[in-house]
């Protein structure tokens, strides 16, 4: 069904004309609504969605209530109120006069799952970037790609151990009491299930928090408790095939052995263990959030958004969970760059440094700007004194000693040339100096080099472009999740994204 929006209404220009500024991105939507959906995106959106219901939507024009969505930062609920008595979105959406709105939450939400199916909100931010391309204000045929990456918070309810596994024991009673389609408190009450006869764990157990010794007996009974629960629903599930009981029953067993370890001061009693696991599960409502750090102090809970930038547009975007390292997104970013042309140079926080991908970008000559890996050694010399040459495969020290590049293992100078050299207390304490040469030593070694230049610091300032494109998707996108799931939040932050390069748009147009 297509989208058919008034052409020339006089109604509407009115209505635009009436516009105050801070109105001015309406008008600009209103604007641009047909050429927005044209290059072929309005039929991916058409075969993707078929719209239920009495009065059927087109998609093109739930595509763009999606992105008003966005804009204001609203639920799906108020969404579909604003179709309905906001002339703004009336204008944009073509509605003019309507006393109820095209379109109701069950639609919203069945068109966002179509397109997360279908990656129709690639397909939007993509065309966006086409939009870009027809001003004709930057050349596309090579790019100078940036990337960069900041904390979104998780919606999702963070815990700590003991209501962490409090909860994932009531969801395998729920899961176990559907499957055997009885009571919830028939579980409970067979199992001896204390724990979830009150309206919190911490309620049930009911100890003074302060008492270590009350403390090990209480995470003992708790323990023996989800024995006991295991013990039931095996007896009575069998081999237990119902996979959604398997599911819970595995992430219990995860939360227990991701956070309680035996007592290694004896005895054989249980404790939480000291530190954070690696990879660990923080909340049952959203499985997917991860702790993450902002700095070595500073910790969130959630996700990392990523988004890769040319020409002052967002040309990809990529959602990963927060302890997910940096380089680990490079890759989909730069695949989702490369279909708007070829990488000639990219500009990076060290952070991406560390992705296979760069291997291959370098020796295919693209130039590759980051500042290098800080190098630190307690105040002793540090590779950055030594001279590499690559090609020789040869380390030559400060004092003129030289070693043989090993091979995927540390180059170690002879032991007899150390001892003897004046320079030995500023450059090691060891008998002899090691040094580990990198994979993608020389790109690093051009990194070191440009750093020190003039030139190369100002080159490296230029990756500020980026920064400016984040900061306006998390004034757009917020600085917590709208979704629970990495992928949800992925269309949240293309669409963020889209939004944003609409605003780049309108103001390269207006300059024109």
């Amino acid at each position: 069904m297509h989208w058919k929006p008034p052409v020339g209404s006089a109604r509407e220009e009115r209505v635009a004309k009436k516009l105050r500024p801070s109105s001015k991105f309406y008008r600009f939507l209103w604007e641009v609504r047909r050429e927005l959906f044209e290059g072929g995106l309005e039929e991916k959106l058409i075969a993707a969605y078929e719209p239920r219901g009495q009065k059927p939507c087109p998609p093109a024009m739930l595509a763009m209530a999606t992105l008003l969505q966005r804009y204001e930062g609203i639920s799906d609920a108020d969404t579909v109120d604003a179709a309905e008595n906001d002339r703004r979105w009336q204008l944009v959406l073509g509605v003019l006069g309507a006393e109820e709105s095209p379109f109701g939450q069950g639609s919203l939400v069945r068109f966002r799952q179509r397109m997360i199916e279908k990656d129709l909100d690639r397909a939007l931010l993509d065309r966006t970037v086409d939009l870009a391309k027809s001003t004709g204000k930057f050349g596309w045929k090579t790019l100078r790609v940036a990337l960069d990456s900041s904390p979104l918070e998780g919606s999702g309810r963070v815990e700590d151990t003991w209501n962490l596994v409090g909860r994932a024991m009531g969801r395998v009673v729920a899961v176990v009491a559907a499957a055997l389609d009885i009571d919830e408190s028939v579980i409970i009450a067979e199992a001896r299930l204390r724990v979830l006869t009150a309206d919190s764990i911490k309620a049930a157990i009911d100890i003074d928090w302060d008492d270590e010794g009350a403390k090990f007996e209480a995470l003992r009974e708790l323990l023996a408790q989800v024995e006991r629960l295991e013990a039931w629903g095996s007896k009575r599930l069998g081999k237990l095939s119902d996979e959604s009981v398997r599911r819970a029953l595995t992430t219990l067993r995860r939360v227990v052995s991701q956070d309680i370890e035996p007592d290694p001061g004896g005895g054989g009693g249980p404790r939480i263990k000291t530190g954070v696991a690696e990879d660990r599960l923080i909340s049952l409502s959203d499985p997917e959030m991860r702790h993450g750090r902002k700095s070595k102090t500073k910790r969130f809970n959630g996700y990392k958004r990523h988004i890769a930038v040319a020409n002052g547009i967002i040309v990809a975007a990529a959602v990963l969970p927060a302890n997910a390292r940096e380089h680990e997104a490079t890759g989909p970013l730069l695949d989702d760059a490369q279909a708007h042309g070829e990488v000639a140079a990219l500009d990076i926080d060290r952070g991406y440094l560390a992705s296979p991908r760069l291997a291959e970008l370098h020796g295919r000559g693209v130039v590759i700007n980051s500042r290098p890996w800080v190098v630190a050694n307690d105040g002793l010399y540090t590779k950055n004194a030594f001279r590499i040459d690559l090609r020789r495969r040869l380390i030559t020290c400060p004092s003129g000693a030289t070693a043989r590049i090993v091979p995927n293992g540390k180059t170690s100078f002879s032991e007899h040339d150390c001892s003897a050299c004046e320079r030995r207390a500023s450059c090691t304490t060891s008998r002899r100096r090691s040094l580990s040469v990198h994979p993608n030593e020389g790109l690093l070694i051009k990194l070191r080099r440009r750093k020190q230049t003039h030139a190369g610091r100002a080159n490296l300032r230029k990756r500020v472009v980026v920064e400016h494109r984040l900061a306006h998707v998390g004034a757009i996108q917020g600085r917590r999740s709208k979704y629970r799931g990495a992928r949800k939040n992925l269309l949240d932050l293309r669409r963020s994204a889209a939004l944003a390069n609409l605003h780049e748009i309108a103001r390269l147009r207006l300059a024109a």
